[in-house]
């Protein structure tokens, strides 16, 4: 068992711990260390863990891993927290490319905000019909490197996200993969907010990226919003920019402040 350091970021109420494992010295333990870190009472304590590694395309490589220690494709807020991380540690430049398993995106890293170019979203589906406990919902689909479901509501608090989003995340519908799901209330023509039930962390968040970016999306093209697009999570606000044009979605870009709140050292 070695000491190595680690960092503990937070972007829009997304916290993460974060390891240069460039030099591989985690090994294959990673998703044991990950349910190990994240654990609130007996870890540090993370809604994942964001690994920087080598990359031939790119500054670097993102890796995150689940507080369930599954890895998903890729984090829009962890993405934010690690491009911070890797120009704090002069891993990389103000503009940086990373490299994730969902494609490449690029990173302008200000010391307040970061703005991120993200992939674009595949897989839309609209109106899809689902039906939990003898009521039916119209609900949209799209993978905005995850995959998310976006619901429309009248009201955020008056829906039992931790019995819905496990629903709808585990439906036979979504499955193998299973989905994110958010709930949508729409403020205005250029604002909406929300709350996301993340996979892999099986529960609420503060914020999801992908889910800002995957429900300002939908309302742009369900319910006509305008961007950029004003997302309020419980964990603060996220800009979210595109062009669309033909339900084409492209020039997609997730920005918002991300932090480095301590450093720390850890047993591996």
């Amino acid at each position: 068992m070695r000491v190595i350091d680690f960092s503990k970021m937070i972007a829009t109420g997304n916290d993460f711990v974060v390891l240069d494992n460039r030099k591989q010295i985690i090994g294959n333990r990673i998703s044991n260390l990950a349910r190990r870190l994240c654990d609130r009472k007996l870890g540090i304590g993370a809604d994942g863990l964001l690994l920087v590694e080598k990359s031939k395309i790119a500054d670097f490589k993102m890796r995150i891993f689940n507080p369930d220690g599954s890895e998903p494709e890729m984090c829009g807020n962890g993405s934010r927290c690690i491009a911070l991380y890797a120009k704090l540690n002069k891993i990389a430049p103000y503009s940086m490319k990373i490299d994730t398993k969902a494609g490449l995106l690029s990173a302008k890293a200000g010391n307040v905000n970061i703005k991120i170019k993200m992939t674009e979203p595949k897989d839309i589906k609209l109106r899809v019909g689902l039906k939990l406990k003898n009521k039916r919902y119209k609900l949209h689909y799209i993978n905005t490197g995850v995959p998310h479901v976006v619901c429309f509501v009248k009201d955020l608090d008056y829906v039992d996200l931790r019995s819905f989003g496990k629903a709808v995340r585990y439906h036979k519908l979504f499955m193998p993969e299973g989905t994110n799901v958010n709930i949508v209330y729409v403020k205005s023509k250029a604002s909406i907010s929300i709350r996301t039930y993340e996979r892999g962390v099986e529960d609420e968040t503060l914020a999801c990226g992908t889910g800002s970016v995957a429900s300002a999306v939908i309302s742009g093209i369900v319910k006509g919003l305008k961007p950029p697009i004003t997302v309020c999570t419980r964990g603060g606000s996220l800009k979210i920019y595109f062009t669309l044009k033909n339900h084409i979605i492209s020039n997609l870009f997730l920005e918002g402040g991300a932090k480095e709140v301590f450093k720390g050292q850890i047993k591996v």
